[in-house]
């Protein structure tokens, strides 16, 4: 699978209310599995986590889930890291 650059008309929640991906509480539970099966899910969390994006739940993370990331890693090229790591997966044998 190659890196999509212009994620956003791909992605599962282009149809969907801004508002809803923008929500608190178990409300966030519903905006996240939204991005369950996004194609170009990825490439919107590594876009929210090198833009340091603070509000909303992009590549099914919240604002938390993806602060912690961020506190440990805080100089990683999120982009770099996370499209190493699509490539590894899609190069894993079938049944793994």
């Amino acid at each position: 699978m190659m890196w999509v650059e212009n994620w956003a008309p791909l992605a599962a929640c282009r149809d969907q209310q801004p508002d809803a991906l923008f929500v608190r509480g178990a409300e966030q539970n519903k905006a996240k599995l939204v991005c369950k099966g996004c194609p170009v899910r990825t490439e919107c969390l590594a876009e929210a986590l090198d833009d340091q994006i603070e509000w909303g739940v992009w590549g099914g993370m919240t604002e938390r889930e993806r602060r912690a990331l961020l506190r440990r890693r805080p100089t990683a090229s999120w982009r770099t890291v996370l499209e190493k790591a699509k490539d590894e997966h899609t190069k894993l044998p079938t049944g793994v």
